[in-house]
């Protein structure tokens, strides 16, 4: 596999709208019409914090976070295209939005997966993520997975 390079932008940039609505698909696919109440909560307006994948010139992979609280972020819109996990991938884009939340003094990541995305829910495992009670808009959600990490020095 070509080298894997990761670019810090924001979500003006194209790539990032591609591979969401990417995602947004892929969603769709795992949960139907279970999907429409978690679409509410998945709009990006104006974000700073975005991590874009490539190999070679061909985006593969992104996520965000934003501001939870003054010491917390919340990471956002993780994907990487299917015919590319389980190479890396979204490994190396966590680490590289925890070093920016950590350049930017946070202390913990937060972040919500569903209990149909066994493939996320192993690699934030695999990353240090604990599982923690289900909070804002996912608390009473049973499909809803939320996890939290401590940011290392």
């Amino acid at each position: 596999m070509n080298t894997v390079t990761y670019l810090r932008t924001n979500n003006e940039q194209q790539d990032f709208e591609a591979l969401t609505n990417a995602l947004d698909e892929d969603l769709r696919d795992r949960y139907q019409e279970l999907q429409e109440i978690y679409d509410e909560h998945n709009v990006i307006e104006a974000i700073n914090t975005v991590v874009i994948a490539y190999i070679g010139q061909e985006a593969v992979g992104c996520a965000c976070f934003r501001e939870f609280n003054d010491h917390t972020i919340e990471i956002k819109r993780m994907f990487v295209k299917p015919e590319l996990r389980g190479k890396g991938i979204a490994l190396g884009i966590l680490h590289e939005l925890e070093n920016w939340a950590k350049e930017l003094h946070y202390s913990y990541a937060i972040l919500e997966t569903g209990k149909r995305q066994p493939e996320a829910i192993s690699l934030y495992q695999k990353s240090g993520f604990t599982v923690m009670d289900n909070y804002g808009p996912y608390i009473g959600m049973d499909s809803s997975i939320c996890m939290r990490k401590r940011l290392g020095s």
